[in-house]
Formats: C-alpha cells, structure tokens, sequence
C-alpha cells in the first residue's frame, strides 16, 4: 500500500522545517568551543534530513542520483581528510562546489524555462548564476593562493579595478537585457562566462593576509546564491539555508574587516599585502637580540604568567602539540599560561583555536584579544609563535603602516617577548615589525614545532 501523494508533501515538509531550524541551531552552536560540536552533529543531521525529504518528492531519478552519491563521496572523502592547516583552502574549493552546483542548477532552469518566464524570476535566476559564476572561480583562485599554488601576494596591474567594474556591469547589463527580453538565450553564456572571469580579476589582486575576510565573503556570496536558487526552484529549505549561509558569511567579514581596521573596498581593491621597500637603507641591518633554546627554557621557567601568542607560522609547523606539552610542563611548574587569540590569526576565523584545542588545550585558556589586551603588562614572558602582522606595534604608531589602526595584540608591553620566527621576513601584510628590535624582545629563530620541542627538552620534558 502507498502513501497519498498528499501524506508524502506533508511529510517533506516537516523535514524540511526540522532541518531549517537545526541549520539554524547549528549555527548558533558553532559560535561558541564548548557547543561546537553539538553545531557540527545538528547541521549533519538537518542536512540528512533536507536529503531524504528531497528523495521522498515524486519523479526522481534515483539511478541518476545514486550515481552522483557515488562521485560525491569518491571526492569528497579525500577531500575530508586533510592537515589542519589545509583547512582553509578545503573550505575555499567547498564553496566553488557549490557554487558550481548553483550555477549549473540555474543554467538548466533557464533553458528549461524560457521564453516563458516572469520578470520576477529572471531577475532572481540571473542573479544566482552571477553570483554562483563569480564565486566558483573566486574560490578556486583563493583556494590557489592558500595553498600555495598561486603567489600569495597581490597581482595588479594598471586600470584594474577599472576593469573588473566594467566586467561587473557588463554582467548586469546582460541580466537586464535577459529580465527584459528572456527570448535573447545567446546572452545568457556571456552573462556566465563574464561572471567567471570577474571571479578571477576580483582575487587575484587580493593577498594573503585578507585571504580569512575573502574565504568569508565568498561564503556569503556562494549562501546568497543558494537562495537565489531557492526562488527559482521555489525550495523554502534552500532559500532559508541560503539565507542563514549568506547573511553568516557577509557577517563574519564585516566583522572581520573592523578587527583588521579595513574597510570593504579596502580589502577587494586595496592590493594589500604587497612588500613594502624599507624607509632607508640601513634599515635592514638593524640588530635584533636572539636567544636559544636553553636560554628560553630558562626565561619561562622562572615566569609566574606566561601568555602565548599562536598564529600561522605555528599551523605550518603543527606545532600545536608540542605548545601543548610546552603549556604541560610550565603548569605543572606553577606558571599561570594562557593564550592570546587574535580574531584573524591564521588563515580563516578560529583556526587558531581549532589547532590549539585539537591539541585538547582548555577551551578557557584561550583568552579573546580584547579580554587579555590588558594584561600583558602585568606578563613576564609573551611568547609569540609565528604571528606576525596581529603583533606589528606600527599598527598603533605609525600613521603611514597600511596596518595603522589595525587592532593588535599588545605583546610589546610584556616584560620579556619572545619571538619564534623562521627569519627576518615580513608576514602577509608585506612590512617589516618594530617589535623584533625592542630592546624586551628576544628572537628565537628556527622552525616553531622543532624549537618549542626543544624548550620541551630543555625543561625536562614537562616534568618538573
């Protein structure tokens, strides 16, 4: 006996509302360490039931759909099972997933659906696969430049932001000449293949230490399409999922932005990060004061507070677990160690606390920029391992730095710092630190999982 159509619809849509408020639930718990992972099982869940009411619809062709699990998963368990520090670009070449997804959707319903088609729902259309165009190729060129494949400096040339507004508006002159004269199909590839093309002009000036604020604002882009496509395809779950995806990412940039003093336009059209020459000559010989291992060891022995300042040169490094047993062996000394987290450290928001806390560092340790700001003052030792940019004391002082009013971490207010640097180069942003050549500061140059390891040593193996 088979279920009435009727009974079938409603059961859909009672997964479909499930599924939306734990999408929504998900998010909620995703912003805070100690939930996380209730946000993670909440989200997997709604999806799995956004899935299965989607298969209960009649007329689909589950041969065709079990293929394409199939693909899916070949791909996506490499995918998954990637470093910690590749996360970022794992998360970039997601969103070009399923903006392609989006993209191809759209091109499809507007075959399917012209001539005939309301104004209404070719603005809507047009304005997914924009976005979706836009967003797939973004992505793959962010995704590129995390890892390496690309420069991860800025790539200009003259007139570009000139042409990338031209690309734009010619996008949208297309879409209005389709919402006025959908009969007009040959336009439509252009409308795409401009899209793409943006998508490129648009990163590929953009450098690496915005890249957390890019990979952000691409979510919204990629969220914001989605809901597009809900309208099309007249999906409420897609338009709410797309909605809570877009207007989360949109969001986390703009918050993003404030914590670097940066605006929007800064950011896509700023070029940032390019390397700055040095104001004079002798510049660059400057000394800094270095120290070694025991002599490390020695100086965070003898600490009663400790504050430790991760960032990305300890991702590159894994060197998570080795600041872990750093943290082991100077409490077990009696040394109160904490953690300074800057909101963009790293490569995309919270990958520093993911790394320390996958090394099972205590959720209250790792202390919010704002919350320990004030405290280092009153610290014996900041110990700063490969963060650059978010420590650059210019940012307060120095009016020409294209970080100047960037909030940083005040680690040069610390009695002793310490640095854990590789060399002398400059980080994402492309400039030289006064804070190497403090007279408090102490560079430890070496790779950070192997120096810290040999701090380890040096204290006895965190024992005491």
């Amino acid at each position: 006996m088979t279920a009435e159509p009727g009974s079938i619809q409603i059961i859909v849509e009672l997964l479909y509302l499930i599924a939306s408020v734990l999408f929504i639930l998900s998010l909620k718990w995703m912003s805070s360490p100690t939930t996380a992972r209730h946000g993670i099982w909440a989200g997997e869940i709604g999806m799995v039931l956004a899935i299965g009411g989607t298969l209960l619809n009649h007329g689909m062709d589950y041969r065709l759909i079990a293929i394409a699990l199939v693909l899916g998963t070949i791909i996506g368990i490499p995918l998954g099972r990637v470093a910690m520090t590749a996360v970022p670009q794992r998360t970039a070449l997601s969103h070009a997933f399923g903006a392609l997804c989006v993209t191809l959707v759209g091109s499809a319903e507007f075959y399917l659906r012209t001539p005939d088609i309301s104004r209404f729902m070719m603005s809507v259309l047009s304005l997914e696969v924009i976005l979706g165009g836009l967003t797939v190729t973004g992505s793959l060129m962010a995704a590129g430049k995390l890892q390496e494949i690309l420069p991860q400096r800025p790539l200009t040339y003259k007139g570009q932001n000139l042409v990338n507004f031209v690309l734009l508006a010619g996008a949208l002159v297309i879409a209005v000449s389709l919402v006025l004269h959908p009969e007009a199909r040959t336009l439509f590839p252009f409308m795409i293949l401009i899209a793409l093309a943006f998508g490129v002009l648009l990163i590929i000036p953009i450098g690496g230490a915005d890249m957390p604020t890019v990979i952000s604002l691409l979510n919204g882009y990629a969220g914001l399409s989605a809901a597009a496509m809900g309208f099309v395809l007249n999906s409420k779950l897609l338009i709410i999922a797309g909605a809570l995806d877009g207007s989360s990412g949109l969001i986390l940039s703009i918050i993003m932005s404030k914590a670097m003093n940066r605006s929007f336009t800064n950011v896509l059209f700023g070029a940032f990060g390019q390397v700055q020459a040095a104001a004079a000559a002798g510049e660059e010989a400057r000394p800094v004061r270095s120290a070694t291992p025991e002599e490390a060891a020695a100086i965070l022995s003898a600490a009663n507070r400790v504050i430790v300042v991760p960032g990305y040169g300890m991702a590159v490094a894994q060197a998570q677990h080795k600041v872990r047993e750093l943290y082991d062996g100077l409490t077990k000394r009696g040394v109160d160690v904490r953690f300074a987290i800057h909101p963009v450290a790293g490569r995309m928001p919270g990958h520093m606390n993911v790394l320390l806390a996958e090394a099972d560092i205590p959720y209250d340790r790792l202390i919010e920029m704002d919350e320990i700001n004030g405290d280092f003052p009153q610290t014996d030792v900041a110990l700063v391992i490969g963060a650059n940019d978010v420590t650059n004391p210019a940012a307060r002082s120095d009016a020409s730095s294209p970080i100047y009013g960037m909030p940083i971490l005040d680690v040069d207010k610390a009695h002793t710092v310490m640095v854990i640097k590789r060399s002398m180069n400059p980080g994402f942003a492309g400039i030289d630190n006064p804070l190497y050549y403090l007279d408090n500061t102490l560079m430890l140059f070496g790779d950070a999982k192997a120096f810290v390891g040999s701090i380890v040593r040096e204290l006895g193996g965190g024992h005491s």
